[in-house]
């Protein structure tokens, strides 16, 4: 069937029609032309579950998808809206899409679309761009970083949305206009979300699925500073899984759904409002989505100028929050310091070896692989050099063979825990060097060694339940970035080092970790 054909089903739900489509259309293309566009369709019940959420409340609505994929989204809303109470009587659609095999496609689901709502008393108007909607707003990005000045169009009452997601160059024209949004290299999702909100008019709605990546660290801190400065965010799902909400596509991205409400001075009035943050394991569990509500200012991290959006589900990680959030050391202040491991395999293969010996050639080469919880598994049976030459050192590749505490910087996809670190110990290796792969973070002592009590203490609380959870709510990356470990609160050095003696004692035994942490730190079960 030729793209953008359509088989006719005049009783076939809006929504599915959409959906079918789509994955018609998807399913004739590569896995790197799915990648490359990042084209990853909105699966009906996350369409459904969206669209329930949106108020409508007006008899007339002006609605935008600024990454419209076959519809599914639109033809969910309008679905919602027509049974509402009172019902929209008249929708006013903007879809943009820039896939030429979609196009086709969007436009006649959008005139079925507009024929089934004519047929339930709402009428419907569409108005497909056929472009690149970051392209074609990029002038909102721009504006010196007031994202949310002046508006040149009509805004409109809802903005929905599931954007494409993959980074692109510094030297993109669309990242060129973002500069004073983003840093490094952003992520496209994050520029849709900014144009688009900055389309809403005041009590507009603002509803998005994306990754939850832009909810904390570096590189999106001036976005969340902007972007929160008008958007107040109401609502939030989690998806407990990380492969169900998009499984078809095989993603594993770490997605959630934003809902929030366009309000200029929304932050003056900040402790009048509360976030309801719900979550389910995947979507067949969407309907018995456990939820909550905490007041919102709760919501946001206060210490430090990079304000961290918190997702706590359970009241239980309100505890731990509040907890850590109490300490008042740093790596910083307790005379610490954390870097990423320098070792490049691809960089440095004329150094990577096989074999430790001779020994006066060749020193350890630790992988992610070899780390595990509060051990490091070296060597082993992994499939890699497990050794590196010293004369790699010239390239300032290889650190002195001291006391480390080696964390991963990746969770697996379904990891449990997102915090993995060991105590490397260097009198367990004879070596007088050691080099450390760029997957792995390594926490050392400034100016001298940490002793094994603080390596020990310190790699116990890293991998600790309290620990973990407190990275989870506050964190939305699947990466551990040393920057975010820098600014983690620590307790003081000597319940550090109280921790580390008695763990040194449990010889592997993890059982009581959590609990030696905890009654060192204070914490209560």
């Amino acid at each position: 069937m030729p793209a953008g054909k359509i088989q006719d089903s005049t009783d076939e739900r809006p929504t599915r029609r959409a959906d079918r489509v789509g994955g018609e259309i998807v399913a004739r293309k590569t896995t790197a032309q799915r990648k490359a566009g990042g084209l990853y369709l909105t699966p009906v019940d996350v369409a459904d579950f969206m669209a329930a959420q949106v108020m409508g409340g007006e008899g007339s609505v002006r609605i935008l998808d600024p990454a419209a994929g076959s519809g599914t989204l639109l033809c969910a809303l309008v679905e919602r809206l027509t049974s509402a109470s009172p019902p929209v009587r008249e929708a006013d659609l903007t879809a943009y899409e820039i896939d030429p095999d979609m196009q086709n496609a969007l436009s006649a689901t959008l005139e079925y679309l507009a024929g089934w709502a004519a047929r339930h008393g709402t009428r419907v108007k569409v108005r497909v761009e056929r472009a690149d909607f970051v392209a074609a707003q990029a002038h909102l990005l721009k504006a010196n970083g007031q994202l949310f000045g002046s508006q040149s169009t009509t805004p409109f009452n809802v903005v929905i949305a599931n954007p494409p997601y993959f980074k692109i160059p510094k030297s993109d024209s669309r990242a060129q206009a973002a500069t004073t949004m983003v840093y490094g290299q952003p992520n496209i999702y994050a520029l849709f979300m900014a144009a688009a909100a900055a389309l809403l008019r005041e009590g507009g709605e603002f509803l998005f699925i994306t990754p939850r990546s832009f909810a904390s660290g570096p590189y999106f801190r001036v976005f969340r500073e902007r972007f929160f400065t008008s958007i107040r965010p109401t609502r939030v799902h989690l998806f407990g899984s990380r492969r169900d909400a998009f499984s078809r596509d095989e993603v594993l991205q770490e997605n959630i759904i934003l809902k929030g409400v366009r309000e200029d001075d929304w932050q003056s009035r900040r402790s009048q409002f509360k976030l309801h943050v719900s979550s389910s394991a995947g979507m067949a569990d969407l309907e018995r989505s456990a939820s909550r509500a905490l007041p919102l200012d709760e919501a946001f991290s206060q210490s430090g100028p990079d304000r961290v959006f918190r997702l706590p589900v359970l009241r239980s990680e309100d505890d731990a929050v509040k907890l850590v959030d109490a300490w008042t050391g740093s790596l910083h202040r307790l005379g610490m310091n954390i870097s990423t491991g320098p070792v490049v395999p691809f960089r440095a293969a004329e150094f990577l070896a096989n074999a430790g010996a001779p020994t006066n050639s060749n020193v350890p080469l630790i992988w992610m692989n070899h780390v595990h919880a509060m051990r490091v598994s070296f060597p082993n049976g992994i499939r890699k050099p497990q050794y590196i030459k010293r004369s790699a050192s010239e390239k300032s590749l290889l650190l002195p063979n001291r006391n480390y505490v080696l964390l991963r910087r990746f969770s697996a996809k379904e990891e449990a825990r997102r915090l993995v670190a060991a105590p490397w110990i260097r009198h367990a290796s004879s070596y007088k060097l050691v080099g450390i792969e760029n997957h792995l973070n390594y926490i050392y002592r400034s100016a001298g060694e940490l002793d094994e009590d603080e390596t020990f203490g310190l790699a116990a609380l890293l991998n600790s339940t309290l620990l973990d959870t407190y990275f989870r709510v506050s964190s939305g990356n699947t990466q551990v970035s040393a920057t975010e470990l820098r600014a983690m609160p620590l307790p003081p050095l000597d319940q550090i080092v109280r921790i580390g003696c008695r763990v040194k004692a449990l010889d592997g035994e993890l059982e009581k970790l959590d609990e030696i942490v905890e009654e060192a730190v204070g914490a209560s079960r």
